[in-house]
Order: C-alpha cells, then structure tokens, then sequence
C-alpha cells in the first residue's frame, strides 16, 4: 500500500490588491518561487495559493510565500532581489526572514534603509545597542553604508548633534603625496565615498547646509588628534589601514552621549608589511570589553553583484590554503 500524501500546504490572502503584489507582475514572484523549488506544486487559486508536491519543497515554497506576504503586509514593495533574498534565507533556516528584510532605518524624510542579511541586521542591531561597534568584513557587505545610515537616524531623530567621518590616509599602496593640488585636494576623492552615501541618503541641498553648520564633518583621521567627541556618532572608514597607535588615539577621542562606528576589511591591509593593522589589534583586545560589539560579516553578507560574492569566497579559500595561514 503506497504511503498517504502529504497533505496540502495554503496560504490565504485578504484582499485583490495584496495577491498582486505578492505574485508580482505577470506572477514573476510565484515564477521565482516555483523555479526554486522545482519539485513543489504552487498553484495560485482565488485568494489562496495552495503547495504541493515534494514535501520538503512544498514546505520551503509554503514559507517563502509566507515571509513574502508578510512583508507585502508590511507595505514593502516587493522586488526580485528580495525574493531572492527571502529564497536563501529560507534555504539556511534562517526563522523570520520578514523579521530581517523588515527591519528600518529611517534616514530621511519617507526614505528608509534596509538590511539585507541576517548579518547585515546583527550590525544594525549591534549599533544600536552598543557605543563601540566594530563591522569587520569583506567588500560589499554594507558596512559602510549601514554605519552611514545609522548615523543619519541618530542625526535626524536628535540622538546625537553631529556625525563625524573619518578614514585614515593609506589606500592601495598609494600616499596622498602622490596626487596634485593642496591638501583639501588630495583627500577630497580619498573621502569621496562617504559624500556619496550621505547625498543618496540626504540629498546634496541638505548635506551641504549641515556640512557648512558644522553638523556633518568628514575629515582624514589625522584631524581627530587631540579632540573630544561629544554628542556624536563617529565612523571611522577603512580601519584596517589605520597602525596600532592611530586606532588608539581614535578610540580615545570618544565622548559623553557618542557612538563610534568603526568598519574595515581585515583582509585588505595596506599597511607596510611589518605593521600590525590597529583594526585587527584592536579587535583582539577589546572584544571582551563592555558595551563593545564586534560584528564579522562574511561572503553571504555580500550585497553587489553576486559574482562579487563568489570573488571573495575564491579569496578566502586561496588564502586559508596559502603557507603560514
């Protein structure tokens, strides 16, 4: 006697306007779903889609769906990308996806940032719990641009009264020494990274008005000397390039109500070989002190191009194999 069938897995959706969105345009969404799991049956009747077929599948594609509408519920505008997203966290039993792509920081007036990855939102939830947060991870991974948006909700929503960016002076083997112009010349497109997130985030009209007030500073690292830091949220670009001594008189600029960001690739030096990079001294000796988070975000934290992804775990791997590792 053959063992009974699974029975069907279904999913009701209230309303015309909600299967809509949940299925996407010419049912591209249910497409991408129904190409994930090949051996599950989804068929989408009335208000419910309805699972069947293999039964490991069947429940994957019934979870999917389930996280998908959840956050169409939500009023997120469902994109390929975050059904693809939705599909490999599902894949890795990751328990809310929705949870993860649903999470906000509000960075402007209607305008919002996501995390993308489970990692991407332990950053996030890093920062805002603790005042010292280290992003260490591979390029790509959004370490920057979160820590950027970060500090643009604490801006807005009167946490902190400025936000301070910095990056120490060493990139790819090059000095500054070796560009033209005068000093304001020679960093500005050292630092152009950082503007460019902050005008996506807070439109160049606005970030110039609160640069020429005060309020958004970004300078190299070596203007932090010195200084004390209050009522701020300080990111600090590209850490790994920063020597022991840097990166400590950087942490000892932190004031009363601050925040320090600090993000770099550990893999990336581009320090002289016989200094030890103060991101990953640092890293070592302060990961056990209190209110000081270090968040690792890997190869599946990747949010360009998918090849990029593949890119850096071809690197991990070569290196992980290479003598003296």
């Amino acid at each position: 006697m053959l063992p009974a069938a699974p029975p069907a897995l279904t999913v009701h959706v209230s309303g015309i306007g909600l299967m809509l969105d949940l299925l996407g345009e010419r049912d591209s969404h249910l497409r991408m779903v129904e190409s994930a799991y090949p051996e599950a049956v989804i068929v989408a009747r009335g208000d419910e889609i309805v699972f069947q077929g293999e039964e490991r599948s069947a429940r994957r594609a019934h979870k999917v769906v389930e996280e998908l509408l959840m956050l169409v519920q939500q009023g997120m505008s469902l994109e390929p990308e975050g059904v693809h997203r939705v599909i490999e966290m599902v894949n890795a039993s990751v328990p809310s996806p929705s949870g993860v792509l649903g999470e906000t920081i509000e960075v402007a007036r209607g305008k919002i940032v996501r995390p993308k990855t489970v990692g991407q939102l332990r950053y996030v939830e890093a920062i805002r719990r603790s005042t010292l947060v280290f992003g260490i991870g591979p390029a790509g991974t959004g370490k920057t641009y979160l820590a950027m948006a970060a500090a643009t909700e604490s801006l807005i929503t009167g946490k902190v009264k400025r936000i301070v960016l910095t990056r120490p002076a060493v990139e790819a083997g090059e000095r500054l020494g070796f560009l033209p112009g005068d000093l304001e010349a020679k960093f500005n497109p050292y630092l152009r990274p950082l503007y460019d997130a902050l005008y996506e985030m807070l439109g160049p009209d606005d970030v110039t008005g609160y640069m020429e007030r005060g309020t958004i500073e970004i300078a190299p690292l070596a203007y932090m000397r010195g200084r004390t830091l209050n009522d701020s949220i300080v990111v600090l670009d590209e850490a790994q390039n920063t020597s022991r001594a840097q990166m400590k008189m950087f942490l000892t600029r932190l004031g009363f109500n601050s925040k320090m960001i600090i993000t770099g690739d550990a893999t990336q030096v581009d320090l002289p070989a016989d200094r030890l990079s103060g991101l990953v001294h640092a890293r070592g000796i302060l990961k056990k002190v209190r209110d000081v988070a270090v968040v690792h975000l890997s190869a599946a934290d990747v949010v360009r191009h998918r090849l990029v992804a593949e890119i850096v775990e071809a690197y991990e791997a070569a290196e992980s194999r290479a003598p003296g590792r």
